[in-house]
C-alpha cells in the first residue's frame, strides 16, 4: 500500500449561502483545514456545488496537482455524485473523494456557534483523515441472475412470489 502521507489533499468548505455560514464560523473552519496532514489547498466558497465551485476543485486538481479531494457542504445525498463527477472530470478517481455533511450534522443541528464550528472541525478532520486511505476504484458491471430465492411460505411469502413471478421472473419458494 502506497504511503498516504504524501498524499496532497484539497478541502472546501461551503458556505451553503447562508445556510451553513449563518451557524458555523466557515473562515474558523477552513483556517483549522490548513493545518491537518497532507493538506495543501483549502478554499471556502458560497455555493461550493454551483458550476464556479465545481471549477475551483477543477483547477485545484490540475494545477496543484491533489490527489485526494474534501468536500465540507450539505448531505451527500444531495450532492456526492456532483463533486465525484466534477473530481473525474479534471482526471481524478471518482472514489478518492470524500464528503462530510457540516450543514444537516452542525449548522441545522446547533444553535450555537462556537459549538457548531467545533464539530465541524472535527468532522472535517475526520474526512481528511478517511480520505487518506481511499484507493482507485473502477466499477464494473456483473451479471444479476433474475430468478428468486423466497424463504418462507406465509401470507408475506406467498405474496411476494406471486408478486415477482407476476413480473415474469421465475420464484423459487421454500
Amino acid at each position: 500500500m502506497k504511503n498516504n502521507t504524501d498524499e496532497r489533499i484539497g478541502v472546501y468548505v461551503c458556505h451553503c449561502g447562508t445556510n451553513i455560514s449563518h451557524t458555523v464560523d466557515v473562515e474558523a473552519v477552513a483556517e483549522f483545514a490548513r493545518t491537518l496532514p497532507g493538506v495543501v489547498v483549502v478554499r471556502e466558497y458560497k455555493y461550493m456545488c454551483s458550476a464556479p465551485g465545481q471549477e475551483l476543485i477543477k483547477k485545484d486538481i490540475v494545477e496543484d496537482g491533489l490527489t485526494r479531494v474534501v468536500v465540507s457542504s450539505c448531505s451527500p445525498l444531495m450532492h456526492e455524485e456532483t463533486f465525484r463527477n466534477t473530481c473525474e472530470d479534471a482526471g481524478l478517481n471518482r472514489f478518492l473523494f470524500q464528503m462530510s455533511n457540516i450543514r444537516e450534522q452542525c449548522s441545522w443541528v446547533h444553535s450555537d456557534r462556537a459549538t457548531a464550528t467545533a464539530k465541524a472541525k472535527r468532522l472535517i478532520a475526520a474526512a481528511v483523515r478517511r480520505v487518506r486511505y481511499h484507493v482507485s476504484l473502477e466499477e464494473r458491471e456483473a451479471p444479476v441472475h433474475p430468478d428468486t430465492l423466497i424463504v418462507g411460505a406465509g401470507i408475506a411469502g406467498i405474496e411476494a412470489a406471486l408478486k415477482i413471478a407476476d413480473s415474469g421472473k421465475k420464484v423459487y419458494l421454500v
